[in-house]
């Protein structure tokens, strides 16, 4: 008899198992299904786009812009460092320059590695 009761409790452990894998995946699939089916395409007007492109290119005009006045920065101090004889000076010139290249090619760099995100 002690067989019967140990082979019912252990069934009985199966199909609670199978029923909270069930829930689960039932929960799953419906959620699935609701954001299928609720997905509604946007379609932007080519009005906001063009407003976003512009922004795009007033922003991206003020990034150039700081880079050529951090690259101006760079070239003076790279001037006076050769003036001063002084090597700390010199290195901060040119780290300024680099960096001030890098951000006026800033839009060039972007849609090199993400074509058709930035341009």
């Amino acid at each position: 008899m002690n067989k019967i009761n140990s082979n019912n409790n252990v069934t009985a452990l199966a199909n609670d198992k199978r029923k909270k894998i069930m829930k689960r995946y039932l929960a799953t699939a419906i959620t699935c299904g609701i954001v299928a089916v609720c997905m509604v395409p946007v379609l932007a007007d080519s009005e906001a786009e063009t407003a976003i492109n512009n922004m795009s290119n007033i922003i991206f005009g003020i990034i150039r812009a700081i880079g050529v006045i951090l690259s101006g920065w760079g070239l003076v101090q790279v001037g006076m460092s050769f003036q001063s004889h002084d090597p700390s000076q010199r290195s901060q010139g040119f780290l300024c320059l680099a960096g001030g290249l890098i951000i006026v090619f800033a839009k060039s760099i972007l849609t090199a590695i993400a074509p058709g995100v930035f341009g």
